[in-house]
């Protein structure tokens, strides 16, 4: 070799090196990052939350498109996969939210799919059969399970009043899980379904080659704005119109999908009389529906609801226009605000004054609905809603962060941003605990009347205990209201609505 060719051979011999060195470093840094999914994946245990790791380029992650990826479950439960604890999955990924975006610990949209990227449906943690999954980051809330409680509830007080293939069931199920990026741990989420089609069991669109026949409808309201009062002239070929998001069929944008909602909003409109109101708004409504929406938010205070984070549905549009309200982000709840601080003031039914169709059902009292109301609420303030039943619901979701360590790697990965967190979650939860406690009370003393007979909150109620009337006897045979009102002279319990009730002289739950 001549001394020419020396600095050549050395520069390839060095540059060889160090890019060898450099690919090992990088292959080294994947293999740590693995670790923590691995390592906690090889720790699993019956206390363990499900893991799931995204496998994807997250630098090519945004809101507005997805992107593909992987997806692994490993769950102790096997509930996913009964032969195996880990099952993985391709899938596509994007950021979902609104203002949570901004955050750095963002949510994501996963849509299952096969080799050839069509839609696949697995039931996830025994959820239920489906392609469309939410990563709820939950990270303005400092308790990170405001919103699954209230679904939670939700779920057990209110449910579709027609037949689906789901149990009825109106609102979200959930798993807590925890989250890790390539491997590297990501923090504490809620896995849940979605509120769409399917859930609601609305009626497909009817396509030909000749033909489109819109049945099922489903809109979002997407603004603190959004309302039944009016509407603007807007795009109706347009997937938003007057704040409102059509969810299904959302590629069909037209006047006829977006008809059925203004029809609802010049039924609620000023220029539709109290008559007249009275006389269709239940063509338009389902009062048990309304009665059970309205309660759920009075008790917990879901203050970023009515309309903004509401769907409403109508099963079949050529059949009826009757429409249902289901809930949705409901993070600011139980004493929390929108920002992750504390909104420690009780529910105020002024909010209800300029919204429709409430501002006449609740404010007038029109057709009984507040009387309905506080039937509803006698029938659930001491079995459901009792604090000692809500503060379980929180106390079972904290043992479980404890019990697997996820709390404590959350604090360590999230504390601070973008909200402070306790590193005692019990201690967060005393805030909330007593929140609802004086908000329960404030609602107790709001419906006690002569007309309710309600004087006294009991602590809890004995299944099978007898019941006394207010002059000390046991009440007779017949089915009564808890404030002692008679509904029927027989005990048949056939047909009744969901609640609690004195049936033959004790207290029974329809479920």
């Amino acid at each position: 070799m001549n001394n020419k060719s020396f600095p050549y051979c050395f520069t390839v011999f060095f540059l060889t090196f160090v890019l060898g060195t450099c690919s090992l470093c990088e292959s080294a840094k994947g293999q740590e990052n693995n670790t923590q999914f691995e390592q906690m994946r090889s720790e699993l245990r019956s206390g363990s939350l499900p893991l799931v790791n995204l496998i994807v380029d997250i630098s090519a992650v945004s809101k507005r498109a997805f992107v593909n990826g992987e997806i692994e479950i490993v769950d102790f439960l096997k509930r996913t996969d009964s032969l195996s604890e880990s099952v993985k999955y391709q899938c596509q990924i994007r950021y979902r939210g609104g203002t949570s975006v901004s955050h750095e610990k963002k949510s994501f949209s996963i849509k299952l799919v096969d080799e050839a990227g069509e839609k696949q449906n697995a039931n996830i943690l025994g959820i239920r059969e489906e392609n469309s999954w939410i990563l709820d980051a939950m990270a303005i809330d400092r308790t990170r399970m405001r919103n699954r409680v209230c679904f939670d509830v939700w779920n057990d007080m209110s449910q579709t009043p027609y037949e689906t293939a789901y149990g009825n069931r109106n609102g979200t199920a959930g798993e807590f899980v925890e989250v890790f990026i390539n491997g590297s741990y990501h923090g504490l989420y809620c896995m849940s379904d979605k509120i769409d089609r399917k859930l609601l069991g609305l009626k497909k669109t009817k396509k030909d080659e000749n033909d489109t026949t819109i049945r099922g409808v489903l809109y979002k309201g997407i603004s603190p704005h959004t309302n039944l009062k009016s509407y603007a002239d807007e795009d109706v070929n347009s997937s938003t119109w007057n704040m409102w998001e059509l969810q299904y069929p959302s590629d069909l944008p037209s006047f006829d999908t977006w008809k059925p909602l203004m029809d609802l909003m010049d039924l609620n409109s000023a220029g539709t009389s109290d008559s007249v109101f009275l006389q269709q708004y239940q063509d338009y409504f389902y009062p048990e529906n309304l009665v059970d929406y309205i309660v759920l938010i009075m008790t917990l205070n879901v203050d970023d609801c009515l309309y903004k984070n509401t769907f409403l549905s109508v099963v079949n549009v050529n059949k009826g226009h009757k429409f249902l309200i289901s809930p949705w982000d409901m993070d600011m709840s139980l004493g929390g605000s929108w920002d992750g601080t504390y909104n420690d003031v009780l529910v105020s039914f002024d909010r209800f004054s300029n919204v429709p169709p409430f501002n006449r059902l609740i404010l007038q009292n029109m057709d009984g609905f507040m009387d309905s109301v506080k039937h509803r609420w006698v029938n659930l303030y001491s079995t459901l809603f009792l604090p000692k039943n809500i503060e379980k619901r929180l106390d079972e979701y904290a043992d479980a962060f404890l019990t697997s360590g996820a709390w404590e790697r959350e604090y360590a990965k999230w504390n601070g941003n973008p909200v402070p967190l306790k590193p005692s979650i019990a201690e967060e939860l005393d805030y909330v605990k007593d929140w609802y406690g004086r908000n329960y009370k404030f609602l107790c003393e709001k419906f006690k009347s002569e007309q309710m007979g309600i004087s006294d909150v009991p602590e809890t109620i004995s299944m099978g205990r007898d019941c006394l009337d207010g002059n000390g006897r046991k009440y007779a045979d017949g089915v009564y209201w808890m404030d002692g009102r008679k509904i029927r002279d027989s005990s048949d319990i056939e047909g009744l609505a969901r609640g609690v009730y004195i049936v033959g002289g004790k207290v029974v739950i329809v479920r």
